[in-house]
């Protein structure tokens, strides 16, 4: 008993006749030559060409606003209009009542109206940004290489220059 080696490439490269016919007639409406390799590319890129439809028509169309974790493009705009508003009443405010403050330190006689000025009111409720001004671990580290790459790029220098004198 021989039994065949089932060569698997071979396989994939056997021409095939797909037909289709006519059951009443049987007259053959068309018919196509294949093979398995030609079979299996056109589905891979069937699949990965529908995959990417799919994907740009989610991603820049209205529709990815369904999509749980996606919010609307007007919703975003709104936030961002308010939060805007919401900033420039919160200083309006903050200086409202430091100029009111003002007014009644003047009405109760504590401040000399000389020095009252709105101006210098206003002055005293812009409060500076908090900004951290201490340096971090990374540029404490940065700096410490460019004052060792100065003073290595100083010496050179001076060699150089010691050099040239000679």
């Amino acid at each position: 008993m021989t039994r065949k080696k089932f060569n698997f490439r071979k396989s994939l490269f056997i021409k095939n006749r797909l037909v289709i016919l006519n059951e009443d007639t049987f007259e053959e409406i068309f018919s196509f030559k294949l093979n398995l390799m030609n079979v299996f590319v056109t589905f891979t890129l069937g699949g990965i060409f529908l995959i990417l439809i799919t994907t740009f028509i989610i991603a820049f169309t209205p529709l990815r606003e369904f999509i749980p974790g996606y919010s609307s493009s007007e919703l975003k705009k709104n936030a961002t209009e308010l939060a805007i508003k919401s900033d420039s009443l919160e200083t309006a405010l903050k200086k409202n009542e430091a100029y009111i403050k003002g007014i009644q330190k003047v009405l109760r006689g504590e401040l000399e109206y000389a020095k009252f000025n709105k101006d210098s009111i206003l002055a005293e409720t812009a409060e500076p940004s908090e900004v951290d001004m201490k340096a971090s671990e990374e540029e404490i580290k940065l700096r410490e290489e460019v004052a060792k790459m100065e003073k290595e790029s100083g010496e050179k220098s001076r060699n150089k220059k010691k050099s040239d004198k000679n």
